[in-house]
């Protein structure tokens, strides 16, 4: 075999050995940990004007989570004027501005489970009812994709958009 070809194989094979170790780590630590208490939320006229569990948000953590790969990864689907990120998804709505063009109630249902609002959205829930997540991976059972302070810390952040 061709020199080259060997090194990349190798090098493949240490990245999927690294990647399966990771997913593992991620898989055993959440096992461990009991999901977090889930807080119900009432929509009125497709609003959810209280805030989850009634915390509040900080907007530079909710910056931080939106531009989150790992987390909130807001950037794949949407503009945000935000520096240093390389490039922003066009799926969704441009972001700029959204805390002037939308009421705070009604961003926090668009996050929550924007599916309430338009069931053929491909926007995750970020708190759907982990009750109503349909063959969840075995580290997400029970648990929603963000946690109650997450989600009003992106709130906090999208307000701060004008």
């Amino acid at each position: 075999m061709n020199r080259s070809v060997i090194i990349f194989i190798a090098m493949l094979s240490a990245s999927l050995s690294l990647f399966a170790a990771v997913a593992n780590a991620a898989v055993d630590s959440s096992e461990t940990l009991p999901p977090p208490a889930y807080c119900q939320w009432e929509i009125k006229n497709f609003s959810i004007d209280d805030p989850l569990c009634g915390l509040t948000g900080d907007a530079k953590r909710g910056k931080e989570i939106a531009t989150d790969g790992s987390r909130g990864n807001c950037v794949a689907c949407h503009v945000l004027p935000v520096d240093g990120i390389e490039a922003f998804g066009t799926i969704g709505p441009s972001l700029i501005g959204v805390g002037k063009r939308l009421p705070v109630g009604f961003l926090r249902l668009r996050i929550v489970d924007t599916r309430r609002i338009n069931p053929m959205s491909i926007m995750p829930g970020f708190y759907r009812d982990p009750a109503l997540i349909h063959r969840p991976a075995k580290n997400m059972i029970g648990r929603t994709f963000l946690t109650a302070q997450q989600i009003e810390d992106v709130i906090a952040y999208m307000e701060t958009l004008k």
